[in-house]
Formats: C-alpha cells, structure tokens, sequence
C-alpha cells in the first residue's frame, strides 16, 4: 500500500472561495479557449487513437463515459478514451482486493480489464483529453481535483468533500505529483492545497507541468 505523506489538515472557507469572481470568470474564460484550440489541434491524434482502439478491440465502442462528481456533488458523465475491455465495470468489484492504494479510490497497477493500446494511452495521459469536452461544456476545468465516482464518495468524510468546493479539472496536483503512487488520504491534501494557492499563474505552472508529465510520464497506470 501506498505510503501516506504528513500535512497540516486545513478546513477551507468556502465562503471564501466562492467570492473570488474575477479568477473564476477568467478562469472559465480560458478554459473555453484553451480546451476548444486543444480539440481542434489535437484532432489528426484523436482519429489515430479511435483507429488503434477499434483495431485492438472492433466490439467495443472508441469512446467511455461514466458518472462522475463535480462541485457541490453534481453529477455529470465525464468522457474518456475507451482503455479497458467492453465489460470492466462488471469485473470491478473482483478486484477490490487487490487495490494498490488505500482509502476511497481503486487503482491497480496490473489491472487485467486494460487493453494492449489502454496501457500505452494511461501511460501518457492520452486517455484523458476527451475531457477537453467536459470543459467546454462547464462541468470540468482545465485545472482542479480529479471527479470522484459516486461510490467513492460514499467513503468521503467531510474533510474529504471539501475537495468538492471547486470545479473538478483534467489535471492538478496529483497528476504531477506522482499520480500512482500517491494514495487517497494525499490526494485530498494535494487538490486542498491547490484551492488555497490556486490563482491564474499556479493553474499556468500546472498546466506545464501536465504537459512535461505527458512526454515523460511519471507512475500513472
């Protein structure tokens, strides 16, 4: 299991939060431009991973959607890459077992439910730029905690939820920083501690970060 690092546990003043008007307007802003110049550019790459994904599996469909969490608990279906095989859902609770990491998240680093091309796109992230859709569509940002699933946050204490303050994101804190082999209880410190200094300059540094990440992946799987 994955080591938990040591923080100071803070409670958010989500008053607070609420009244920063001006970053949150830019912010969209930028997260509408930003994501429909990136689907635009990066449309000859999503036509090549469709072709690798019906040519590793002609069944199943190129693209996954799910329910997922986003401020406040609003649920909304959140797009992916197809990377595991048609039925994973289904195999899911066989191998709660075997999670890799503690707390109200599953991840396991020899998952078998992955396809062959599902392991290279996980290793760089391209599974996750369908998203780039979510944040067009106002349910996601470019930046902000990763969106639980609603059987997560079953297991979410109130601390746990105040990740939930903010728009979810496609990237953030624990994506380049370590990703895999982060656990949960750290996962919820890295995305509070990005809502207290997050800021137009930190989601840049973020973003750059995500991006040097993607050419040399770090543990993601």
């Amino acid at each position: 299991m994955t080591k938990t690092r040591t923080y100071n546990s803070t409670v958010l003043d989500q008053a607070a939060i609420e009244k920063r008007y001006f970053y949150r307007g830019g912010k969209r802003v930028f997260d509408i431009i930003a994501s429909a110049a990136a689907l635009v550019l990066l449309s000859p790459l999503f036509l090549i991973v469709a072709l690798l994904i019906k040519f590793d599996d002609p069944r199943g469909p190129v693209f996954y959607s799910q329910i997922r969490l986003g401020k406040h608990l609003k649920p909304f279906k959140m797009y992916k890459f197809r990377s595991m095989i048609v039925d994973a859902d289904k195999k899911l609770d066989q191998l709660l077992k075997y999670n890799d990491v503690d707390g109200a998240m599953f991840k396991m680093k020899d998952d078998p439910r992955i396809t062959r091309i599902g392991k290279f796109i996980r290793k760089y992230s391209i599974d996750e730029l369908p998203q780039l859709l979510n944040v067009l569509q106002g349910h996601m940002s470019l930046v902000g905690p990763r969106p639980p699933l609603q059987r997560e946050i079953k297991r979410y204490t109130a601390y746990d939820k105040q990740r939930l303050y903010v728009k979810p994101g496609c990237t953030g804190l624990w994506q380049v920083t370590g990703r895999s082999n982060v656990g949960f209880k750290d996962m919820v410190e890295l995305d509070l501690k990005y809502i207290r200094k997050r800021g137009f300059w930190f989601d840049l540094k973020v973003i750059f970060l995500t991006i040097k990440v993607m050419i040399h992946p770090n543990s993601a799987y």
